[in-house]
């Protein structure tokens, strides 16, 4: 069948090249139509993913129109922020699946990638896909898994079969908006865990750190409509492993960064989106809004946009009244 993946940056791409090995057709839409030609004419995007050689099955285009027609699913890949723009200007698709990962919020309202898709095509259906799913590992066809997420049960299997590979399994859940926030919480988490690289604070404190960003992860994931054990799968714990351990990631990179004393401006210059930082500051929006109490998130937030000290932050969170487990 053909799918047109949105966004053509690092995990879009790797994406358009796991379908393409799975013998889909894949449109590969970005916004840029230079880069669009030069991925015809070199059959490689090195801006965000060097290495990779895109096969014939993946035709780059600028055009939604062709993007999109006669395609059984879009596949979103661009940044979280952008998503809304992007959907209302390319033709509605008869399903999509969300691959961002991040939350948004937004009128006094804290979104999921899911729920901004149905709100501006209500009529399609909508699936997601997450897990512990570094891009340029996806590409290089090192094994991975993920879950794919619907509420429609015969989507979420066709999202499976899509995907599913020699090197790429995939499993399926009911629990959307688990899978969803188990995705994107864990970015900020990366942040943090890198910041604690940066700082040289050890294994222990990186440990201790992530453990109880876990536990945050899980508190507002079930709080918002996740089930508990979606959080300690893939789209949870596995992928929290990988995005707070691996050189490969951003978030964790990007906190690293911080700790050494990059702002907000510089990580912005880079060609790459961090989106922990997004993350981060919805969060930070919610939990104002909503006077809820999110300690690791708090501490990122305040790294990253206030520009405190996260020597003097992370101490901070250390010397919280004690309390049980």
């Amino acid at each position: 069948m053909k799918v047109a993946v949105i966004g053509a940056g690092g995990w879009g791409t790797a994406l358009a090249l796991l379908l393409a090995g799975n013998r889909q057709q894949v449109a590969l839409w970005t916004r840029r139509c230079d880069l669009a030609a030069a991925m015809v004419a070199s059959r490689k995007n090195p801006d965000y993913l060097p290495g990779a050689v895109l096969p014939p099955q993946v035709v780059p285009v600028c055009d939604g129109e062709q993007a999109l027609h006669d395609a059984a699913m879009a596949v979103v890949a661009t940044p979280v922020r952008y998503v809304k723009t992007v959907l209302t200007a390319l033709p509605a698709a008869k399903a999509y699946v969300s691959a961002a990962k991040g939350v948004r919020f937004t009128e006094g309202r804290l979104l999921r990638v899911s729920e901004v898709i149905a709100e501006v095509n209500p009529g399609s259906r909508v699936a997601v896909l997450s897990g512990p799913n570094l891009a340029a590992e996806v590409a290089s066809g090192k094994p991975a898994a993920a879950v794919a997420a619907s509420s429609q049960d015969d989507l979420a299997r066709l999202v499976q079969k899509a995907f599913s590979g020699p090197t790429f399994r995939v499993y399926t859940s009911s629990d959307v908006a688990g899978v969803e926030l188990g995705g994107a919480l864990k970015n900020v988490m990366a942040l943090a865990a890198g910041m604690a690289d940066g700082l040289d604070l050890g294994d222990n404190a990186k440990a201790a750190l992530l453990t109880r960003g876990l536990r945050e992860i899980v508190r507002f994931g079930t709080a918002h409509g996740g089930k508990r054990e979606t959080f300690y799968g893939l789209s949870g714990l596995g992928d929290l492993l990988a995005t707070a351990a691996s050189p490969l990631s951003r978030n964790r990179s990007a906190g690293e960064r911080f700790a050494r004393g990059a702002t907000l401006a510089d990580l912005k210059a880079g060609r790459q989106v961090v989106e922990g930082v997004h993350t981060a500051a919805a969060l930070h929006e919610w939990a104002t809004a909503k006077g809820v109490d999110l300690p690791v998130s708090e501490a990122v937030w305040r790294v990253v946009y206030r520009g405190d000290d996260p020597q003097r932050v992370l101490e901070e969170l250390m010397r919280r009244a004690p309390r049980p487990e």
